[in-house]
C-alpha cells in the first residue's frame, strides 16, 4: 500500500464538510454553536480549585471574622463562581448558596450533554457521508470507462471517502465526545469541592438566634 494514495484533500473536504453540514441540519444551529463553544473550552486551561480557593480566601476570611452580613465579595474572574458568591452575599444565606450553585451546575451539565449529543450525531453521520462519496464516485466509473481511464485508480479513490468517514467518526468526533464528558465530570467535581468548602464557612457564620427572642418565642 502506498501511503500517498490515501491522501485525497478533495475527498477529505467532502466527507468532513458534508458531515458538519448534515450535523448542523440534524441538530440545529443553537445546539451546534453551543457544542463548538464546549469543544473550544477543551483547549483552554481547566478549572483550578486551588486558584479558586485562593481568589475566595479574602471573602472567606471576612465571613469567618465578621459574619455573612459584612462580607463583601470580590471578582475572581470565574463567571459562575462570581455569580454564586454574589447571590450568597446578597441573600446572606448558605441555603441560597446551595440553590444558586445547583442552578448553575444544571446549566453547565446540560450544555455538556448537548455538546456530547451533537458530537455523537456527527460520529454517526461521518461514515454515511463517506459511503455516499464512494457511491457517487463509483457512479462515475461508466464515464471513466468511456474515456479509457484506469479503473483501479478510480476505484481506489472512490473507496478513500469511506475510509475517511470511518476515521473521522472514530478518531475525531467520537474521541471529542468522550473528552467533553470527562472534562465535564472533572470540572463538576472540582467546582463542587470549592462550593462545599465555601458552604462550610458560610454555615459556620450563620447568625445565631438572640436568646431573649428564643425565650419570648417559647413563652408565647
Amino acid at each position: 500500500m502506498i501511503p500517498s494514495s490515501l491522501i485525497d484533500p478533495v475527498a477529505l473536504a467532502l466527507v468532513l464538510g458534508g458531515t458538519c453540514a448534515a450535523t448542523l441540519l440534524r441538530c440545529g444551529w443553537r445546539e451546534s454553536r453551543e457544542a463548538l463553544a464546549v469543544i473550544t473550552r477543551l483547549f483552554r486551561p481547566r478549572f483550578d480549585p486551588a486558584s479558586a480557593r485562593g481568589a475566595l480566601a479574602g471573602f472567606v476570611q471576612r465571613i469567618d471574622t465578621d459574619g455573612l452580613m459584612r462580607a463583601e465579595p470580590r471578582a475572581t474572574g470565574d463567571r459562575e463562581i462570581d455569580e454564586v458568591v454574589a447571590d450568597l452575599a446578597h441573600a446572606r444565606s448558605p441555603d441560597v448558596l446551595a440553590m444558586s450553585f445547583e442552578a448553575h451546575r444544571q446549566q453547565r451539565l446540560a450544555a455538556s450533554q448537548r455538546a456530547g449529543w451533537v458530537l455523537s450525531q456527527a460520529a454517526e453521520l461521518a461514515p454515511v457521508l463517506g459511503l455516499a462519496g464512494t457511491l457517487v464516485a463509483l457512479g462515475q466509473l461508466s464515464g471513466l470507462a468511456a474515456e479509457g481511464s484506469e479503473f483501479a485508480g478510480a476505484i481506489g479513490n472512490a473507496v478513500t471517502t469511506t475510509l475517511y468517514g470511518l476515521v473521522i467518526a472514530n478518531f475525531l468526533f467520537g474521541p471529542l465526545a468522550g473528552a467533553v464528558a470527562r472534562q465535564s465530570a472533572a470540572e463538576d467535581a472540582a467546582r463542587r469541592d470549592v462550593m462545599d468548602w465555601l458552604a462550610l464557612h458560610a454555615a459556620a457564620a450563620r447568625p445565631h438566634l438572640d436568646p431573649t427572642s428564643t425565650q419570648r418565642k417559647h413563652a408565647a
